[in-house]
């Protein structure tokens, strides 16, 4: 039970307070009490991390009242209503307002612990929900999401702020396991549609008719709703765009010129066209073309991202160490160089999988990241090179990655960092400064 779940007990009888608190206290919930409903409103909020255990017949402020003040606060709140011996009618009415459940007294403890758990569950995944659709419409959460201080990425994160504020459509383009769809949340998340619907489908996989169902819906259908109608007033991200049958393509641009100016639902397409020599232009008619490339982002290739690669290859490597119970793998100075040198035709997808394949080894005891890294490059597509860089931006590539792990592991202890790097505090404090490490990441 995780200890931010709380269950409040509001009941004007204090052994009866005292009697629920214990028992449930003794089930492994926190509890706290309260004398009367006035007093309980004080501190239930809408985000109450918790379950709300209350009597029906109580002085002042009754419990079907309380019950109507505490669903106009969170109608999610899950609030267990204990009734007296013939109050059924009255636990009814509390059920129409929206209790989680009643309790005739005398009531089974065992039961009480049981809708206590029903309640608590329900409300975690409540409360888990939030947190989720918060972080989706959450500018500042999901662009730090995009990780990277290479200018490519500084100028893709400033283009979806500018873009963001728009209401015109976009087209976001670029190679395999970029980041595409991210960019499409990004996008969504910090313009004024931020707290509207994301709907989002692929134009790929689909023949024309079901995917024309999908996306318009036949008329007078209505047994499932249509994309551009789920869609209404928010963002519709298609993807593959450049798989959008021809005939389609006509009563997408039929549909996006009856929105007028401003749309009402903005679209954002992806291509993710892989045939060499062929773009997005090509493939759709040119008003349709467009009208979607109005304002256009392209993600930038993993190989031209520098010192980001040793960056998102530590996440990743440390998010799989924790998933598989293994500590992450140590990366060499030649292995660094490696990883800024390889060409990546498959981006942050490929580097996720080479990060994923090493902590397995490292698991394992067995294999290098170098030999990832070749088995890779067997693999990459002709023609597919990253140019030489300097010595200079590898030294300090490697540096500034060391630094970063080194932090991690010693969760921001400077002390322990300076310790184990051998460094005094004012270098170390110069070397953060100039890689821009900062100690409250990594508190």
């Amino acid at each position: 039970m995780p200890q931010a779940m709380k269950i409040a007990i509001i009941d004007d009888e204090k052994d009866m307070r005292q009697s629920i608190s214990q028992w449930l206290a003794l089930s492994g919930y926190e509890t706290e009490t309260f004398p009367s409903a006035e007093e309980a409103l004080k501190g239930l909020g809408a985000e109450y991390p918790g379950v709300v255990v209350t009597d029906i017949k109580m002085p002042g402020m009754d419990g079907i009242t309380f019950l109507k003040r505490l669903m106009s606060i969170d109608s999610a709140l899950p609030v267990i209503m204990i009734t007296g011996h013939g109050d059924v009618p009255m636990a009814v009415e509390a059920m129409r307002v929206g209790a989680f459940d009643f309790l005739e007294k005398p009531f089974n403890p065992d039961r009480m612990t049981d809708l206590a758990k029903k309640a608590a569950n329900a409300r975690r995944l409540t409360l888990d929900n939030r947190a989720l659709r918060r972080e989706l419409s959450d500018g500042t959460g999901i662009m730090k999401k995009l990780i990277g201080s290479s200018p490519v990425m500084e100028r893709l994160r400033e283009d979806i702020l500018d873009l963001g504020q728009s209401d015109g459509h976009v087209l976001i383009d670029g190679e395999t396991g970029t980041g595409k769809t991210l960019a499409a949340h990004a996008l969504h998340a910090v313009g004024a549609k931020a707290g509207k619907k994301f709907v989002i489908t692929s134009c790929a996989g689909h023949d024309e008719e079901t995917l024309g169902r999908r996306l318009f819906g036949p008329a007078g259908d209505d047994a499932a709703q249509p994309l551009i109608e789920e869609a209404r007033s928010g963002t519709l991200v298609l993807e593959d765009i450049d798989a959008l049958p021809i005939g389609l393509q006509a009563r997408l641009l039929s549909w996006i010129n009856e929105q007028g100016t401003p749309p009402e639902t903005r679209i954002v397409a992806i291509s993710n066209l892989a045939e060499a020599g062929v773009t997005c232009e090509d493939k759709l008619r040119p008003d349709l073309y467009y009208r979607l490339a109005a304002m256009k982002i392209t993600l930038p290739p993993l190989r031209s991202r520098g010192e980001d690669i040793l960056t998102l290859f530590n996440r990743f490597a440390e998010q799989y160490a924790d998933e598989y119970g293994c500590p992450a793998p140590e990366v060499s100075a030649q292995e660094a160089a490696q990883l800024l040198q390889a060409p990546w035709p498959g981006n942050i997808r490929q580097l996720a999988n080479v990060a994923e394949r090493a902590v397995l080894q490292n698991r394992r005891g067995t294999g290098t990241i170098s030999s990832l890294l070749m088995t890779d490059e067997e693999e990459a597509q002709p023609g597919m090179t990253t140019e030489g860089k300097p010595l200079k931006e590898y030294v300090e590539a490697f540096e500034r990655m060391l630094i970063d792990n080194t932090m991690r592991r010693h969760k921001g202890s400077i002390s322990a960092v300076m310790e184990e790097l051998c460094l005094p505090r004012r270098t170390l404090n110069e070397k953060m400064a100039k890689y821009g490490l900062t100690r409250a990441d990594y508190l």
